[in-house]
C-alpha cells in the first residue's frame, strides 16, 4: 500500500514537473517570437500642401526680371525639367520640354517692367492679351496654372511711377484665374493677394526670403 502510494506521488510529481517545463517552454517561445518579430514600419507622411507636375513652363506677364529667379532654382539648384520663355504663347504649351515630355504646369510671374516691355517691343495691353490666351489654352489642356508675384512691394504699383498701374493690371490678369498662388509676403502687405486667394478659393503659398523658393518648388513638384 505504501509502495503504491509512493508511486502515485512520484508519478504526480513527475507530471507536475513536465507540465511546468512545458508551460515555461511555451512562454519562452512566445517571448522569442515577439522579440524576433520585425517592428512595423510607418510609411513617411506625404508632404502636405499643393502639388504640381513637371515639366513646367515659366513665363512672364509684364516682362519683369522676376522669372529669372525661377530659372535659377529650377535649372541650377533643382535640375528640373522646365521650359523658360518670357513671351510664351498658347502654341508653346503644345511643345515638348528638354526632357521630351508635354507641359504639365505653367508658372506666370506677374510684375510689369516698362524697360522689359520696351525691350520686348510689347505694351501692357499686348502682355495681358497674350496671357489671357495662354491661360485659356492651358485650362483646355488641363495644365495647372500657377500665378506668382515674387518681387515684393517694390514691383507693385506703390513703387511705380505716378499714375502707372501696369503691375496691378498683370496681377488682375493672372492671379484670379490661377489654380495656385506663389507670393512673397512683403508684396502682400496690403492683403492684395490674400483677398484674391480667399475670395476665389485659390490656395496660396507665401514666403519671406528668396532662398525659400527652392524648397517651395522642391515640395510643389515632389523633387
Amino acid at each position: 500500500m505504501k509502495h503504491h502510494s509512493r508511486f502515485a506521488m512520484t508519478t504526480a510529481a513527475v507530471a507536475l514537473f513536465v507540465l511546468l517545463v512545458s508551460l515555461a517552454a511555451g512562454a519562452a517561445q512566445q517571448k522569442g517570437a515577439a522579440t524576433a518579430a520585425p517592428a512595423q514600419k510607418t510609411a513617411p507622411a506625404a508632404a502636405a500642401g499643393p502639388k504640381a507636375s513637371l515639366p513646367v513652363l515659366v513665363t512672364s506677364c509684364g516682362q519683369s526680371p522676376g522669372p529669372a529667379q525661377f530659372k535659377y532654382f529650377l535649372e541650377t539648384r533643382l535640375k528640373m525639367d522646365f521650359v523658360y520663355k518670357l513671351d510664351a504663347t498658347a502654341a508653346d504649351l503644345n511643345a515638348k520640354s528638354p526632357g521630351g515630355q508635354p507641359i504639365k504646369s505653367l508658372i506666370i510671374v506677374t510684375g510689369a517692367s516698362l524697360k522689359g516691355m520696351g525691350a520686348a517691343g510689347a505694351s501692357i495691353e499686348d502682355e495681358i492679351n497674350r496671357i489671357k490666351a495662354l491661360i485659356a489654352a492651358a485650362k483646355k489642356l488641363n495644365i495647372k496654372v500657377i500665378g506668382a508675384h515674387i518681387e515684393g512691394m517694390a514691383r507693385r504699383a506703390q513703387g511705380a511711377d505716378p499714375g502707372d498701374n501696369s503691375d496691378e493690371l498683370t496681377i488682375d490678369a493672372v492671379c484670379p484665374l490661377a489654380s495656385l498662388l506663389l507670393i512673397k509676403k512683403e508684396g502682400d502687405g496690403d492683403g492684395r493677394f490674400t483677398t484674391i486667394s480667399k475670395g476665389k478659393g485659390i490656395p496660396m503659398i507665401s514666403y519671406e526670403k528668396n532662398m525659400e523658393l527652392e524648397n517651395i518648388l522642391k515640395d510643389l513638384f515632389g523633387k
